[in-house]
């Protein structure tokens, strides 16, 4: 026995022949490896297993969600408010803590669980042949070599170099993309960078034998195999953390930074003023607990997964909660083709006869020659029926089918006059099909197959009732026309036969044919995708096909589809792999079109779309998706079609497989995002007229305006439930006709600071007026009123943001009842601190008197009024913008 070579991990098993092969693996194609052998190549290459990375523990991985500063800081605040005996505070703060780690540990657990979905999809055991002799053994413990045995049914247990292939069709949609299952041979290929798609000569690990049968040498097995590959690059892809994660973690670090030194200022001011150390310890620990927003956390989350519940009422069924807002930042949605864009099923479209080009739905079955044509795609076919009525078969032949009995062609009804006598089963060699039935009182036989091969047998052509000589030139022109339009395309031939000939060769059957036409099919595009392409580009986002489809049908259903418009190009793989990084991120940003793509080409795609600054939604439905969908900032599989290993990698699965419900989420990922900034908007406005109105109080020569428990009371009742109820705001108006936000746009962008300072100082001067007047007309309940104005200024606050622009009156008050009821719960509760008399010690509260009462909602509407009056100043100058100019009598503008 030869030499064994080691085995290569470059592509280029598929170009030698299968003696070569062997020789290099030290293998014999019929004899397989000699059982001594196998051990000893079993300790060299190790099991034929896709390897694991060492995991850490549940508790480690638990622990180590407590790291983040939030989460620090939100620890130290539940200690300092158990400390002030705010057991409820405490609690709250820390059911927040359990929250957020138990979200981050779930996500930890999604690439593991990848990586276990990847291992189940290995055979788990495969017939070799070891000394000469057939044998079943755990697929594991193949070894580079080994020559194994395949029939329909079974799973490929290693990447294989064909040696013998009979009518063998391999199922490789999870690995390539390819829809229709892939037809082998045993030759060797020519061409060294073909794309795995391409290489009709080899057979990957975790792919289907779906018909046939076939003989192939192990040439790569555990990690070396394609699906080793794929799991190495899924292993080696991190956690990628959201926009919405990366802005909360910023803006949280921010404000708790200044929020504790303004609190440590303030205690240092109230001790030069001669003020008590342990109230204004009390005070500045208490401005310290309200202006940290630790409810901040818990609403986000409570926000996601209302979202997420909504989301997936519309069969966008979410698996990561920050993948939710993630959506309302995509500028690229790169999707896959088969199932996604288009409907995946193939269908007849246009067919060729008579000389000319017509729509499948105009095949007549009472005018020759289309009757003719009909009758042969009925019977040259294996279609049956399941017991529910569908058809059952490959899918070129199901379309077929389908498109005779559309037309009225019953082929159960033909058969019973035109029995199957003989037929001459397809296979990749001969690239044609023939069946031969009875027909009166002779015979026909019905040829259908590849267009080069068909034409090349026929001297004729239906045409009428009639037969004319064929023109090969103008039925081969008419061919290619179709393929380049992206249809898959078949000739249809037949020939009468008195008596069908003895004992000559098989190919006897199959001359002096004359053509009943070509046949057309694709796989129809999905009739919404082509509004939801178009709100995708009103919405600034841009859709990217990525196939593992050919090039021409790719780029026709781009065409369709408005994906692929004047300007856009289109890159094939082969072409992929000879460019340069630099050159892909220069070109990326006008390429809509990537075709006959590999897995690592598609994590080069995404990384160089996220170079650029994009964020990137990648969807898919394979196994050769699944490191693209993780390293995306969102990987969108597919519920119905997807493999188990790219729903394990995925944030979001598709329930209907639809791009359009792409679009939907990403519309609902908008209105959650622009919630979550009123809800900062609100709470951070808040929180900074509470800093304010303690710290400017000295300043203004007025005593410390609020206790250190009605300070905690108004973080309590108005950051909580007012805030969750923004979640059930509807989206603004125009939401998917403005682009997308800048990927580096921060959380508080577009005028957030501008609002929360002045309305902040807005809030917290109303406040210290309240006190300055209570105080200068000596009423007694001076602190009660100060402290009832600020609470109920928040409320007009909250109601005034729940839209950017529109007016609270254009929405109206029942637009929101949970916001509605919100607020006015918090009302009901602060006037029960005012008038319960058990609450006025707890509280430092008074009852107030029905002019004092009156006048602290008169105050506290000011807030409200200035927001929609900005609001009204807004609007009125975006008319301004979008008016056209006036010519002026002197004709001037």
């Amino acid at each position: 026995m030869a030499v064994e070579e080691t085995p290569s991990v470059a592509p280029t098993w598929h170009t030698l022949d299968a003696d070569a092969v062997a020789a290099r693996l030290g293998s014999d194609p019929a004899r397989g490896l000699p059982a001594r052998e196998v051990g000893a190549r079993q300790a060299r290459y190790g099991p034929n297993a896709i390897r694991e990375k060492a995991r850490r523990s549940k508790l480690r991985m638990l622990l180590a969600q407590v790291t983040d500063f939030m989460i620090l800081l939100l620890i130290a605040a539940a200690v300092i408010s158990g400390m002030l005996g705010n057991l409820e505070d405490t609690l709250v703060i820390l059911g927040i803590v359990v929250l957020n780690a138990a979200v981050s540990f779930a996500q930890e657990l999604r690439a593991e669980r990848a990586m276990e979905a990847l291992k189940r999809m290995a055979a788990a055991t495969a017939t070799v042949v070891r000394d000469g002799q057939p044998q079943a053994v755990p697929a594991e413990a193949l070894v580079p070599g080994d020559v194994v045995l395949l029939e329909a049914g079974n799973a490929v247990p290693a990447d294989l170099r064909l040696v013998e292939a009979v009518d063998l069709k391999l199922g490789e949609a999870a690995l390539t993309g390819e829809s229709l299952p892939a037809e082998k041979l045993a030759g060797p290929l020519a061409d060294p960078g073909l794309p795995l798609g391409d290489r009709h000569n080899m057979a990957f690990k975790g792919t289907a034998v779906m018909y046939g049968r076939g003989r192939g040498v192990a040439v790569a097995t555990g990690m070396q195999t394609e699906l080793g590959r794929i799991a190495g690059m899924l292993e080696s892809v991190g956690e990628t953390r959201t926009p919405l994660q990366r802005r909360l973690t910023v803006f949280g670090q921010q404000l708790a930074i200044g929020a504790l030194a303004i609190c440590a200022l303030v205690f240092v001011i109230g001790l030069l003023r001669g003020e008590p150390a342990l109230l204004m310890l009390l005070t500045a620990v208490s401005l310290a607990v309200a202006a940290i927003p630790e409810a901040m956390p818990a609403v986000v989350t409570v926000l996601l997964a209302l979202g997420a519940g909504r989301m997936a009422r519309g069969n966008a069924l979410i698996r990561r909660l920050p993948a939710v807002e993630t959506l309302g930042s995509v500028t690229y949605i790169c999707s896959d083709k088969t199932g996604t864009l288009t409907r995946n099923e193939m269908r007849v479209v246009e067919a060729f006869i008579g000389g000319g080009h017509i729509a499948s739905v105009a095949l007549d079955p009472a005018r020759p020659p289309a009757d003719a044509l009909l009758r042969a795609m009925a019977l040259c076919n294996d279609v049956v029926r399941a017991p529910d009525g569908r058809p059952l078969g490959d899918p070129t032949e199901v379309a077929l089918w389908q498109a005779a009995a559309d037309a009225g062609i019953d082929k159960a009804a033909l058969e019973r006059n035109a029995a199957r006598v003989m037929e001459q089963p397809f296979d990749s060699e001969r690239k044609r099909m023939t069946t031969v039935h009875l027909d009166g009182g002779g015979f026909i036989a019905y040829t259908k197959g590849a267009p080069e091969i068909v034409l090349a047998l026929c001297t004729g052509m239906a045409i009428g009732d009639g037969v004319v000589p064929l023109d090969p030139e103008q039925a081969t022109r008419a061919a290619e026309r179709m393929a380049e339009d992206g249809l898959r395309v078949l000739a249809v031939a037949c020939r009468r036969w008195d008596m069908l000939p003895g004992n000559d060769p098989p190919g006897a059957l199959e001359h002096d044919l004359t053509l009943l036409g070509l046949v057309g099919l694709v796989d129809p595009p999905r009739e919404e995708v082509k509004t939801a392409v178009a709100t995708c580009r009103a919405a600034g986002i841009v859709p990217v096909m990525i196939t593992g489809d050919h090039l021409a049908t790719a780029r026709a259903i781009a065409r369709q589809l408005g994906i692929l418009t004047e300007g856009g190009m289109v890159l094939t793989g082969r072409e992929l792999r000879m460019l340069p990084e630099a050159e892909l991120r220069r070109r990326v940003a006008q390429i809509r079109v990537y075709a006959r793509v590999d897995p690592a080409q598609k994590i080069r795609i995404v990384a160089a779309l996220q170079e650029q600054g994009e964020i990137v939604a990648m969807t898919g439905d394979g196994v050769n998706d699944a490191p693209a969908l993780a390293r995306a900032d969102i990987g969108i599989a597919m519920g119905q079609a997807g493999t188990d290993v790219a729903r394990e990698s995925a944030s979001l699965v598709l329930l209907d497989d639809n791009f359009a419900t792409i679009v939907t989420a990403v519309r609902e990922g908008r209105r959650i995002y622009d919630n979550i900034r009123k809800f900062v908007r609100y709470v951070v406005t808040c929180n900074t007229a509470e800093i304010w109105t303690v710290f400017l109080a000295p300043f203004l020569g007025l005593p410390l305006p609020l206790l250190p428990i009605q300070i905690l009371w108004i973080n309590l009742v108005t950051d909580g439930l007012p805030g969750l109820a923004l979640a059930a705001e509807s989206a603004e108006r125009g939401v998917m006709q403005r682009p997308p936000r800048p990927p580096q746009e921060g959380l508080l962008a577009r005028g957030m600071v501008r609002h929360m300072l002045w309305f902040g100082l807005l809030m917290a001067g109303v406040t210290l007026l309240t006190q300055a007047y209570a105080i200068g007309a000596g009423l007694e309940h001076w602190q009660t009123m100060t402290f009832t104005v600020l609470t109920l200024s928040q409320m007009g606050q909250v109601m005034a943001v729940r839209s950017d622009r529109d007016s609270l009156f254009q929405q109206g008050l029942r637009s929101n009842l949970p916001l509605l009821g919100a607020v006015v719960l918090t009302i009901v509760l602060q006037l029960a601190v005012i008038y319960i008399p058990p609450l006025n010690p707890l509280f430092g509260t008074s009852p107030l008197t029905a002019v004092e009462l009156l006048m602290t909602f008169v105050l506290s509407s000011v807030v409200f009024a200035a927001i929609e009056i900005d609001k009204y100043v807004v609007r009125s100058r975006a008319h301004a913008r979008q008016m056209p100019a006036v010519d002026s009598p002197s004709g001037k503008a």
